[in-house]
């Protein structure tokens, strides 16, 4: 069985007191489970200031075989701001020059010094995440499960649905059928706004477009269907969404929504556990399957941010 817990973003005494909680003993210097296994859904990295101590407990468990893991949209930026841009001499396929790329990294690159040898390793790391898995009773992705960009998506993967090398560079180049498959599985479905709407994120970023909740299918206005920070003064006007619905009984897993309050399923066969440890008054959520169909919030276990 499973435990499947959200975004960490490094902090990692959160991810201690919570495998703790849910009976995983340090042993050797890695966190197991005598009869479970942790799944992380990525996001290890940035915002935090424990980057190397979260990178070492969740790497060790899955050599150790006492997790799996997924890539999240940070490991995939991290990757691309270290990879060079094949089209375009000295840039790299995430700009470097942009400074919001820059500031989104800076925790990361504390620790992890541009260049460095433990940079370039981890790096290495990150790239042998697999984008999604598939485990016969469960599902897990980062953002969103969604069939039409997990087939556009499998030409570029390996065996164990891992980006292959050459992916990158596609995956960043905004005209190339994987750029919106990648968009859409690691940092969710976005839809733009009608002309002259805007809303500031949680970053005091304006945006004219905003993350929608794919698997709600009651939504059907704008204001219904929009997520994340800021969005609530967005107006009521249709939106049709339904190409993105989740239709099968197989549980799916998620990340990556900085969800707030009391851990809950999104719906009986969607649940996600991104509860923002990164932010003060956060939460760092797990969800313990036991072999169920239908979703029970029952099985959410959590540990509150340390202010």
């Amino acid at each position: 069985m499973y435990d499947i817990i959200g975004d960490i973003h490094g902090q990692a005494e959160e991810l201690e007191a919570l495998l703790q909680k849910m009976g995983y003993k340090r042993t050797d210097g890695v966190f197991t489970h005598s009869e479970r296994k942790a799944v992380f859904l990525g996001d290890f990295i940035d915002r935090g200031t424990q980057e190397q101590r979260t990178i070492d407990i969740c790497r060790s468990m899955v050599a150790s075989e006492a997790a799996l893991a997924v890539m999240g949209n940070h490991e995939f930026n991290a990757i691309c701001y270290a990879t060079p841009d094949p089209s375009k001499e000295g840039e790299y396929l995430r700009s470097r020059s942009k400074p919001g790329n820059q500031k989104a990294h800076q925790a990361f690159l504390d620790e992890f010094p541009l260049g460095s040898p433990q940079h370039r390793e981890v790096i290495e790391w990150f790239k042998t995440l697999p984008v999604f898995l598939d485990l016969g009773d469960i599902r897990l992705v980062h953002a969103c499960w969604h069939q039409e960009s997990l087939e556009l998506a499998k030409p570029w993967l390996d065996d164990r649905n891992c980006l292959l090398p050459e992916a990158y560079a596609l995956a960043s180049n905004k005209t190339h059928s994987l750029y919106t498959a990648i968009e859409y599985l690691l940092k969710g479905v976005e839809i733009d706004l009608p002309d002259g709407t805007s809303f500031k994120d949680k970053d005091g970023k304006e945006r004219i477009a905003t993350r929608i909740r794919w698997w709600d299918k009651k939504a059907k206005t704008l204001a219904d269907v929009a997520i994340g920070p800021g969005v609530g003064s967005l107006p009521e006007v249709p939106v049709e969404t339904g190409r993105f619905h989740y239709h099968d009984s197989v549980p799916v897993f998620i990340g990556h929504y900085w969800l707030s309050g009391l851990p809950q399923k999104l719906t009986d066969y969607v649940a996600c556990v991104d509860y923002s440890v990164a932010k003060k008054g956060g939460r760092l959520a797990a969800y313990r399957w036991q072999g169920e169909t239908v979703l029970d919030n029952r099985h959410f276990v959590w540990v509150d941010r340390d202010q």
